[in-house]
């Protein structure tokens, strides 16, 4: 298989924030008068579009309320934002494949805004050439982010690699038979990653980096 270009998932997949995440979206539901909502549900919704992802945990909340939380949730996010990174192997592996001429691409339930904020604070926005934000098309796991990303650099589905590690991303690439495997470094366990078809199942981007190099190398010989 000749992969052409790989779609990165971000939260939890190439940076480490999935647990800061959790806390701040469970922290900012009860500071709007919700009740917490636990652990589990606040990971599960990781990766989605924060409005969305906010509308599935508190559905008794008016619109108003959700822009309320959202406020919070940015807020704390900003004031914390620096104790999180990137994964050990992430700029090794991107530089690898820009060498190979490999498309590096995201798609992600973050905002643009954020995305953008994120890659420059982590100085790696010249590594890829696209992305897609969950303020700009559907939230995933709707697969219109990769259908785009697909289109814009005219490939096919097997031509692309997805790597996540949340349903919603198995599930987007499902969607269009992209392939993809996922990572369990991130919001979803690997018995709920397991219950989407998909290549394989690494601990981290760690562990992805050497096979997904091996795997370019020998698709290109």
């Amino acid at each position: 298989m000749t992969y052409k270009m790989i779609v990165f998932d971000w939260d939890g997949t190439v940076f480490d924030s999935t647990g800061l995440i959790a806390d701040l979206i469970r922290l900012s539901c009860t500071e709007v008068g919700f009740t917490d909502p636990g652990e589990h549900a606040a990971s599960y919704v990781i990766g989605m579009g924060l409005p969305q992802a906010f509308a599935m945990l508190v559905p008794q909340a008016s619109h108003e309320q959700i822009n309320q939380i959202l406020e919070r949730y940015r807020y704390h996010y900003l004031q914390q934002r620096n104790s999180v990174k990137l994964f050990k192997e992430v700029v090794p592996l991107l530089t690898s494949l820009r060498d190979l001429g490999v498309i590096c691409t995201v798609a992600t339930g973050k905002s643009r805004a954020g995305l953008n904020r994120t890659m420059a604070e982590c100085q790696v926005a010249h590594f890829f050439a696209a992305s897609r934000c969950a303020d700009e098309c559907f939230s995933k796991p709707h697969p219109q982010m990769l259908e785009q990303l697909l289109n814009e650099f005219s490939l096919a589905p097997n031509h692309a690699l997805m790597i996540g590690d949340t349903t919603h991303d198995l599930n987007m690439a499902h969607a269009l038979g992209v392939p993809a495997v996922s990572v369990q470094s991130g919001a979803h366990s690997l018995q709920l990653l397991q219950q989407v078809p998909h290549l394989k199942s690494f601990l981290s981007i760690n562990e992805v980096a050497p096979w997904l190099i091996s795997q370019i190398k020998q698709g290109s010989a």
